[in-house]
């Protein structure tokens, strides 16, 4: 297990330009994973028996010039294409993208602002202060477990003006619905063809109009598979331009589609289908028809209805089986899980970076009002609030990196470790152990494994830096 651990973090080598600044990812990816709470750095120094004095050092590494986290992403991605057990759907891996609200109220912290939540949960409040991430994720493992492996995140609101100092840049100034489209495409031209999923937020015409011009730029076609919401309209194929004066019609009879379950209930055909891991049978009608006002782009719509529940799910891929796009949006979900474990178990949006540069969080801005950050012309100052900004969204690309690797350790060891099922669970995993039990493993056999493998590149760098006068130290790796 450490073994690969170390083949895979190794791998990164090349993405930073000074050695001390590779050594202090290894220790703070390691840390993400085995820590014992989420208390920031500290957590780090203490549950890897770190030097005291090193505290400074791995705050430094957030914000040094030695790395980027773009050169992360790439590496990673490319880490993920060697030792994933990637899904293939027609020759193409299954991507999933959403995107995560993280609750925060820095008042001197870049990206911040008020979002709004569409949740059914009372526990969330309907508007909050905090950072909206965009994420990719792509889909591995075995047919008895799906993961949804990371592959990036980045602040996608918030920003624009931050980004907008750079005269004629164009990064991050599009809506979040394209920004999803655009890093996906990034995503795809690593594992060549892909299908990207998301919910029924990003249907819209930029969505596929970014969609058709990613397509004609790029070697790597991509297809969304997505979902409508239920008061979506569509519109028939035209009819032949009759002989005469006019141009030919663009669209033909407009079709309110939730009224097609009532019209064309005889027409829906069954299938017993496996959905979030139980067996439905499943109604369905599968329809090709124009979307868009002004667009009119030809997309696949399946009407399904399992139970009492009805959903009307798009694909832009007109080759798709009707039971192949309902199957591949049932894996969607799989991000939120990701979500969860990235919060709950490595502490991935634990960060508290800040820059005094930064202008005061006016909770009261108005719609239209300008922002503060316009008001920043001291290039020294805009410097350090850029810093500030990748320091947070290098801390989130290390988390990720670190979630991705343990759940390629439950992947790779859950039929080859006994040991992984040390723990008791009320419902046990007969297959694939859950990160939760990874991490669990990993805190309680870290020093165990760094005594029998004292070569690996990975305990020389760990052990450089701990505490030699620890007393329980040398007791710890025994």
């Amino acid at each position: 297990m450490l073994k690969l651990m170390n083949e895979v973090l190794c791998a990164f080598r090349a993405c930073f330009s000074r050695v001390a600044a590779f050594e202090w990812f290894v220790v703070i990816v390691v840390g993400l994973m085995v820590r014992s709470d989420h208390l920031g750095v500290t957590s780090i120094v203490r549950d890897l028996a770190l030097h005291p004095r090193h505290y400074e050092s791995m705050i430094h590494f957030f914000r040094s010039s030695a790395w980027s986290p773009g050169s992360l992403r790439l590496a990673w991605q490319k880490v993920v294409h060697r030792f994933a057990p990637l899904l293939y759907v027609r020759g193409r891996v299954v991507l999933v993208g959403d995107g995560m609200k993280q609750a925060k109220e820095g008042r001197h912290m870049p990206g911040v602002k008020k979002l709004h939540q569409e949740s059914e949960n009372v526990s969330k409040g309907e508007y909050i202060f905090g950072h909206l991430f965009g994420a990719i994720g792509i889909l591995a493992g075995a047919p008895q477990k799906w993961f949804c492996l990371p592959l990036f995140m980045n602040l996608q609101d918030g920003v624009k003006a931050i980004f907008g100092w750079a005269n004629g840049s164009e990064e991050r100034q599009a809506s979040h619905v394209v920004q999803m489209v655009e890093q996906a495409f990034v995503a795809a031209r690593t594992f060549g063809g892909a299908l990207l999923l998301l919910d029924r937020y990003f249907l819209s015409i930029s969505a596929l109009q970014r969609l058709t011009e990613g397509n004609r730029a790029s070697d790597a076609r991509m297809h969304l598979v997505t979902k409508a919401k239920m008061n979506a309209v569509a519109y028939e194929r035209p009819e032949p331009k009759k002989p005469g004066r006019g141009r030919p019609p663009k669209k033909g009879k407009m079709l309110r589609l939730a009224e097609l379950f009532q019209t064309r209930a005889a027409d829906f055909q069954t299938a017993v289908m496996t959905i979030y891991g139980k067996e439905e049978t499943v109604s369905f009608l599968c329809l090709d028809l124009l979307w868009g006002q002004g667009l009119y782009q030809e997309l696949r719509f399946v009407l399904v209805r399992y139970g009492d529940r009805l959903s009307i799910l798009v694909s832009t891929d007109l080759a798709l089986d009707a039971t192949e796009i309902i199957t591949l949006y049932g894996y969607r979900f799989k991000i939120e899980c990701t979500f969860r474990e990235m919060k709950q178990v490595i502490g991935a949006f634990g960060y508290r970076f800040w820059s005094a540069s930064m202008p005061k969080l006016n909770r009261y801005r108005r719609k239209g009002e300008t922002d503060p950050l316009e008001q920043v012309t001291n290039e020294s100052a805009r410097k350090r609030i850029r810093l500030t900004l990748r320091a947070i969204e290098g801390f989130v690309m290390c988390s990720v990196i670190a979630t991705g690797i343990v759940q390629l350790l439950a992947l790779r060891f859950s039929g080859r470790t006994p040991a992984l099922f040390f723990r008791y669970l009320r419902t046990p995993s007969r297959s694939i152990v859950s990160e939760a039990t990874v991490v669990a493993y990993l805190r309680q056999s870290l020093f165990r494994l760094f005594a029998q493998n004292p070569h690996l590149a990975l305990t020389r760098i760990i052990r450089s830096k701990q505490q030699s006068a620890h007393p329980d130290a040398d007791s710890l790796a025994s």
